[in-house]
């Protein structure tokens, strides 16, 4: 357990607030004047028995849960990693994007937090917690590029500094985890659709059913899932009544595809990613969100990687979901830049990393 005087003066300590979905998360880290940083603790409790009757998160089951647990959950987190309010350096929390109840909560109790320690407050963005992972777990600093997959957002991005982001690519109908979750719901397999999928795919022939490569081979990076989805429907109804071999061989089959045609869309940004990383001793390649955690995923990507010269990151399995440790550090990177932030800031259900970049044709939110 930690204690203060372990801390340098020049030391961040940051309470890290997250509540944007269904996991009410709190952490603590701790961030060196080198920029080199410590999980002191990481708290995370699922919701996912209160929400498994609808199938699917439901925002105000999911906002009074957090309300109702969050305040148990600081105290655990502070008290794991040995630390008091009056430790802390700042308050970090999600404030987008997500569902707005959630986000309500979550900012509600970090400003409060922040007035009554008189600390400084951080409004943290959800996707670029996702994005500044690395920067804690492998010491990987921008810029780099990035393939951002989660169940809302599927896009590739040059991080270019802690605050600076260059959408290269997006989604132009369903995210990739939003994908993997209706082909899960389709096949009869449990929420979380990710993880069910993915362990399904495991004991079944990934050559057997013949599913599209969406976008595979266009010279731009973006991508596309929902005709995917369809193709996987309509197997489904051809083979059924399904067995456990037939859905086995559907996920795996699926899994195949998106792989493959994950791996074609990176290769695109990669190629335009040359010209903007010039430097061929820094050309970090990183994956982050809830689907990084698929390890067929990771390990296709991981190849093709290598082709390009480039050096694959992705952070450990524990912190590719929604967790409060990535916006603990998120706060840090920000704080040790000197940015912070009013305790008017808003909670956004929108919040786009790169909101200059222009649409892309069919993306609509997602863009």
């Amino acid at each position: 357990m930690a204690e203060p005087s372990d801390f340098a003066p020049s030391s961040a300590v940051v309470l890290g607030i997250e509540t944007s979905c269904d996991e009410t998360a709190a952490a603590v880290v701790v961030r060196n004047a080198a920029g080199e940083g410590r999980i002191l603790s990481n708290i995370v409790l699922s919701q996912f028995d209160r929400h498994a009757l609808y199938g699917g998160v439901v925002p105000e089951i999911a906002a009074r849960a957090h309300a109702e647990t969050l305040d148990d959950l600081v105290k655990t987190a502070l008290d794991k990693a040995g630390v008091t309010l009056q430790d802390l350096s700042a308050i970090a929390s999600t404030t987008g994007p997500g569902l707005i109840g959630g986000l309500i909560v979550g900012a509600t109790t970090a400003k409060a937090l922040a007035l009554a320690t008189r600390r400084p407050f951080l409004a943290i963005n959800h996707l670029e917690a996702h994005a500044l992972t690395v920067g804690l777990t492998d010491n990987i600093r921008p810029p780099y590029l990035m393939l951002l997959v989660s169940g809302g957002h599927t896009q590739l991005l040059l991080v270019e500094d802690v605050g600076r982001y260059r959408r290269l690519a997006t989604t132009i109908d369903d995210a990739l985890g939003e994908a993997f979750d209706k082909t899960a719901k389709l096949l009869g397999l449990p929420m979380p659709g990710g993880p069910a999928v993915e362990k399904a795919a495991r004991d079944g022939d990934g050559s057997r059913f013949d599913l599209p490569r969406p976008m595979k081979g266009r010279e731009d990076p973006h991508f596309s899932f929902a005709g995917l989805k369809t193709a996987v429907r309509h197997a489904a109804m051809h083979a059924a009544p399904l067995s456990g071999r037939d859905v086995a061989d559907l996920c795996a089959s699926f899994q195949a595809a998106v792989c493959d045609s994950v791996s074609d869309r990176v290769r695109r940004a990669m190629q335009a990613a040359v010209d903007l990383l010039p430097d061929k001793n820094h050309r970090p390649f990183v994956v982050a969100g809830g689907v990084a955690a698929n390890k067929a995923i990771r390990a296709a990507l991981t190849d093709v990687a290598a082709e390009y010269d480039f050096s694959f990151h992705a952070p450990p399995l524990e912190l590719c979901g929604d967790n409060a440790v990535m916006i603990a550090w998120a706060g840090a990177e920000h704080l040790a830049r000197g940015h912070v932030d009013p305790l008017d800031a808003p909670a956004r259900p929108r919040w786009p990393l790169d909101g200059a970049a222009p649409k892309a044709i069919g993306a609509g939110i997602k863009a």
